[in-house]
């Protein structure tokens, strides 16, 4: 079962989200402030983490640097839970290693979103990581650069089929089109169309390879309406037809089945 820490020093706030994310099957943590939330957190190791940013004692900032700190804890995703709208704060939790934010007072359809989209990357241990990793800052790629294009991957890998644009992703990173855009340049070397692209044909390498789904079916659940086109890229990008593909793959599987 998912284990989901809910931390803020509000027992009605609190209360509120761990009703909620319980009633969508998930196993609830709570922690009344940061310093609760970080022992917690190491004690109980959680699959993701909401956390209230102006708390007593120990603040959101803090407590998401120390966990972040620790190597024990430091790849537990957090999401902030804040009622300021302020850009700054935003940036400055990202910052501390944040990977998105949940406004006050809660809608739970957007908790729901985005608690989704964030563990899509966790319960999916077999999707392939992307041609240019997202993982640390490089030469140019600012901690905020690959913070906005995590958030960008997660929310591609929880539906190929139908992608945001540009400036809709822009808008549920918090963000604008134009810095978006040269983060994913700075992170991965690529525009966020081709990003996209890439993450598409790469899923459906593993999907000809792990599944027995047909060829248009994989297209289809990867977001391509036609078969030529899916067929066109995928030849582009890997030298091989997906059907060619599949065939050795199938070639393979004859041989180390054969006494």
């Amino acid at each position: 079962m998912t284990r989901i820490l809910v931390v803020d020093d509000q027992p009605s706030d609190r209360s509120l989200l761990a009703d909620f994310l319980g009633q969508q099957g998930f196993r609830v943590y709570m922690a009344s402030d940061g310093l609760d939330g970080v022992n917690k957190a190491r004690a109980s190791r959680p699959d993701l983490i909401l956390m209230d940013i102006a708390m007593p004692r120990c603040d959101g900032m803090s407590a998401c640097r120390q966990l972040k700190e620790d190597p024990a804890t430091r790849d537990i995703p957090v999401i902030f839970l804040t009622a300021s709208g302020h850009p700054e704060e935003r940036v400055a939790g990202l910052e501390a290693g944040a990977i998105d934010y949940i406004t006050k007072p809660f809608h739970f359809d957007e908790v729901r979103l985005r608690v989704a989209i964030h563990l899509a990357l966790e319960v999916e241990p077999s999707t392939p990581a992307p041609a240019a990793d997202i993982t640390a800052p490089g030469t140019e790629a600012s901690s905020f650069d690959v913070a906005l294009c995590r958030q960008v991957r997660a929310i591609v890998l929880a539906n190929f089929v139908d992608v945001p644009d540009v400036e809709a992703l822009a808008r549920q990173t918090s963000t604008s089109a134009r810095r978006l855009s040269l983060a994913m340049k700075r992170c991965t070397g690529l525009t966020v169309f081709d990003y996209v692209r890439e993450e598409r044909l790469r899923e459906s390498k593993r999907l000809l390879f792990e599944s027995d789904s047909d060829i248009a079916t994989i297209a289809m659940r990867v977001g391509y309406t036609s078969g030529a086109n899916f067929a066109t890229a995928f030849k582009a990008r890997f030298g091989i037809s997906p059907t060619d593909m599949r065939n050795a793959r199938d070639r393979q599987g004859a041989v180390r089945g054969t006494p």
